[in-house]
């Protein structure tokens, strides 16, 4: 599956009253959406993702496909969080909406990862764009390609 993802701004973005009510919903998803990655909710998480959404990230060696997949690649951030005691916090800013004429969106933001230590003090550990493709599913969104990049690779 290919999936483009725009990589830069528009040049006059969405405005008006209904922009702004779906602004806040995007907004909303993606709060709820990093709170179940951080907390390993696999399948909660995995099920914001389309059944064959694609996830590109560089900490992995290919990219991750598929609901199932997605829920397992949390799992094992579990095994691996019980092991070393390491906390992962996402924090997202800079969210740019932008509404397609097939009604997806292409979002584009900043994702700050913060690592705490068991006993320690919290840090940036990780600074990334993340930019997604979202449609609309049963009346709620879900990612269908999500790829993320990392500005210490770049």
């Amino acid at each position: 599956m290919t999936a483009t993802i725009a990589t830069e701004a528009s040049p006059r973005p969405p405005q008006g009253r209904e922009f702004g009510l779906l602004y806040a919903e995007v907004q909303q998803f993606y709060s709820r959406q990093m709170q179940l990655f951080d907390s390993f909710e696999a399948e909660p998480w995995a099920r914001t993702f389309t059944e064959d959404a694609v996830f590109d990230v560089p900490t992995l060696p290919a990219p991750v496909v598929g609901r199932a997949a997605l829920a397992s690649n949390v799992r094992r951030n579990a095994e691996l969080k019980a092991t070393s005691g390491e906390q992962f916090r996402h924090w997202l800013g800079m969210l740019d909406v932008q509404p397609q004429p097939d009604g997806s969106l292409h979002t584009r933001s900043y994702a700050l990862v913060y690592l705490t230590p068991r006993g320690g003090e919290s840090k940036v550990h990780r600074v990334c764009v993340m930019e997604d493709v979202l449609v609309r599913s049963s009346g709620t969104w879900e990612i269908s390609h999500r790829l993320v990049t990392r500005d210490d690779l770049a």
